[in-house]
């Protein structure tokens, strides 16, 4: 897409600090990074969201960001990481380009698990919220 940032980055027209690259993803660190190391996978194709990459592009994406994690474990040694994805506007997602962030952690760094995120416990019970869910299929 023309005007989107990720795209911009994925063919050089903007600067970024690239960490790997292949044919079906780019991995470059955070312009605002919320840690040392803190990285974004994209796939080489825009897709708005992961609902939107079809299945030939979601297993060798998830592949380049196994291969980031150990790239980043090898050469930093964080004490952990925080992997994830914003998924529309309700969640904070800011690009509409999917993309996962990859937050290495230590401790003492201040930051929380990812469940701490969001504090919304369903009023339903889990069995009938599950159905539903299954049913979905």
């Amino acid at each position: 897409m023309e005007t989107c940032v990720f795209c911009k980055i994925v063919k050089g027209e903007i600067n970024a600090e690239i960490i790997y690259e292949n044919s079906h993803a780019l991995a470059f660190l955070d312009a605002i990074p919320r840690a040392k190391g803190h990285a974004l996978v994209v796939p080489m194709r825009h897709f708005e969201n992961i609902r939107a990459m079809d299945a030939a592009e979601i297993q060798p994406f998830f592949e380049i960001v196994q291969k980031v994690v150990n790239m980043i474990k090898d050469s930093l040694k964080p004490d952990g990481f925080t992997l994830g994805m914003n998924y529309d506007r309700a969640s904070g997602q800011e690009v509409d380009h999917m993309h996962f962030h990859i937050l290495p952690r230590w401790y003492g760094d201040g930051g929380h698990s990812i469940q701490s995120v969001v504090a919304n416990s369903p009023k339903e019970d889990l069995k009938l919220i599950a159905e539903k869910i299954r049913q979905a299929k």
